[in-house]
């Protein structure tokens, strides 16, 4: 039992993930985890997302979980409705959930039915491995990997997000040209989602 929404950016979808929701999310509480922008000094797209989080009338707490402690991760995710994991550096990541505890922490509640709400980072990390998107992210990022860069796994495809946007259209072409003959790459641009429930997959589009 599975319940994944899957993005590029979440705003531009707020509508169409409250109708995925059920329609109606207020007083419905979602963990934002910002981690994978927390290095970078661009990172107003977080602040967009949480925005159209609020707008449905969700309550949004942050988690940085690169400063939380494991206890601290198992009861923010298990008291939330929702888990949102915003975009940035998908190896930071990858390398902060690892150390935090916070990957397996966020597995087990996907897979016990909670709704995962990725973005960018947030949703290319549930992808097998993540070596793909090194034309998008540096991996110097995230020294710890040590070249390790298998994912979350709970996808059995490769999520490509951002295809044909600015600044990374030349970017998600690269990744399409070298891995699609060897990974099932899903593509989606920022006007795209990828919704999953249970075994059940389609796009949206607005």
């Amino acid at each position: 039992m599975r319940s994944l929404f899957l993005t590029s950016m979440f705003a531009p979808l707020a509508a169409e993930f409250r109708t995925f929701a059920g329609g109606d999310c207020r007083g419905k509480t979602a963990c934002l985890i910002p981690t994978a922008s927390s290095q970078q000094t661009i990172k107003h797209f977080v602040n967009v997302d949480r925005h159209a989080l609020t707008a449905l009338g969700i309550n949004v707490s942050d988690l940085e979980v690169s400063k939380a402690s494991l206890k601290e991760i198992r009861e923010r995710i298990a008291r939330s409705d929702y888990i949102m994991v915003t975009g940035g550096n998908t190896f930071y990541l990858l390398q902060e959930l690892r150390k935090s505890g916070a990957d397996q922490a966020i597995i087990e509640h996907i897979n016990a039915g909670k709704t995962y709400i990725g973005v960018s980072a947030g949703s290319v990390i549930l992808s097998p491995s993540i070596d793909f998107i090194s034309h998008m992210d540096s991996t110097d990022a995230a020294p710890s990997l040590n070249g390790d860069y298998t994912g979350l796994g709970v996808l059995d495809f490769y999520l490509l997000p951002h295809v044909g946007n600015f600044p990374f259209k030349a970017a998600a072409k690269a990744i399409q040209r070298d891995y699609s003959h060897r990974y099932d790459l899903h593509a989606i641009s920022n006007r795209e989602a990828i919704v999953i429930r249970d075994d059940s997959e389609s796009i949206v589009r607005v």
